[in-house]
């Protein structure tokens, strides 16, 4: 396994890992505890299937899988608690969620590449494939279990390592209830956005609006060069961001009073631990696109633009050093904006 460079203990480049499996018809590339020892209760995949390409059926047992379809259209299947199933159809900027240990299959159904981003809810996955799961067991087990003879399976080659991407050189199979709404699929930016503003706009895929969610959240986040998100932190919520365009420069605290402030662009991926204070701004040309996953399916904010006005401003003088008479006039903010415009020039990026 080669591990990209990193220019922060917060940050990886997703693009640039080397997949840890690669053939002619896609790839697989992670960011885990592995790769960015500073993860916790989240990691992240790049998925890439060709025309003919099929992520074997497989399952992660200790962790929810959270996707977002960047490019191309795709088949989910999948097999749940009590026989449950489900098959629906996932095209670029749809989502689906798969609950831990749910066997499920994506299967490329279109004419182009697919690509997905895959948020799960544990730093260090641990995925079983259906044929390592059928190989374990003897043909006679099988036989009884589909009662039939042993000899049926006489053909399955246990030899040959599972493949974790399939080639299946045909049309698709595509039944017409997987173009049907589906509890486990979410067309977040179909959606009207949460927030609006020149500064950006953010569309959320949380609890309270996608009710099958559990421990895993994201929201489609854009910032314009006019815009910044805010300084802000999320009681005991983690963010993992992935960058899908532009040019963003992030500054976070640790707890021991370092800070650390770098430049992310598309294909790098970020994690902010539980309440770290951070922010994000625009410094490329164009908008920036990110897609900022949590480990709460109900995430925690706390920004710094309403707080100002909890506390009395003798408090805030004394903690600022200042004279009270010399502390700006803090605009009243009952509901924190998220987004706020850049009213000032950018920092120089070094």
């Amino acid at each position: 396994m080669t591990i990209a460079k990193r220019k922060s203990q917060h940050v990886a480049s997703l693009a640039q890992q080397t997949p840890r499996f690669e053939s002619s018809e896609g790839s697989v590339s992670h960011v885990d505890s592995s790769d960015l020892p500073i993860l916790r209760r989240l990691s992240i995949r790049r998925l890439l299937l060709g025309v003919h390409g099929v992520r074997e059926p497989h399952w992660h047992a200790n962790a929810h899988e959270l996707g977002y379809c960047l490019h191309g259209e795709a088949l989910v299947t999948m097999a749940g608690n009590h026989a449950q199933r489900e098959s629906f159809i996932v095209a670029a900027g749809e989502m689906f969620f798969i609950p831990s240990g749910a066997i499920h299959s994506i299967e490329n159904i279109g004419q182009h590449p697919v690509e997905f981003i895959l948020a799960f809810s544990h730093e260090k996955p641990e995925d079983f494939g259906m044929k390592a799961a059928f190989a374990v067991m003897s043909d006679a087990v099988l036989g009884n279990t589909y009662d039939l003879p042993s000899a049926a399976f006489s053909g399955f080659d246990r030899s040959a390592r599972p493949s974790e991407i399939l080639s299946i050189p045909r049309q698709a199979s595509v039944e017409d209830q997987a173009r049907y709404i589906n509890a486990c699929k979410y067309s977040i930016e179909a959606t009207p956005p949460q927030i609006d503003f020149p500064s950006g706009t953010a569309r959320a895929a949380k609890a309270a609006l996608w009710p099958v969610l559990r421990d895993i959240a994201m929201y489609s986040v854009t910032i314009s060069q006019e815009g910044m998100r805010e300084p802000h932190w999320h009681p005991e919520t983690a963010e993992m961001g992935y960058i899908t365009s532009g040019t963003a420069r992030m500054t976070v605290l640790d707890p021991d009073g370092s800070s650390d402030t770098y430049t992310i662009r598309p294909g790098d991926t970020y994690f902010i631990p539980r309440a770290f204070p951070h922010h994000i701004e625009n410094v490329g040309e164009g908008m920036v696109h990110l897609l900022i996953f949590f480990d709460q399916a109900s995430p925690g904010d706390v920004g710094y633009r309403s707080l100002i006005n909890v506390f009395p401003r003798g408090v805030i003088a004394a903690d600022f050093g200042m004279k009270e008479c010399d502390l700006p006039v803090f605009p009243f903010t009952e509901i924190d904006p998220l987004l706020v415009p850049r009213r000032n020039l950018t920092d120089p990026v070094p």
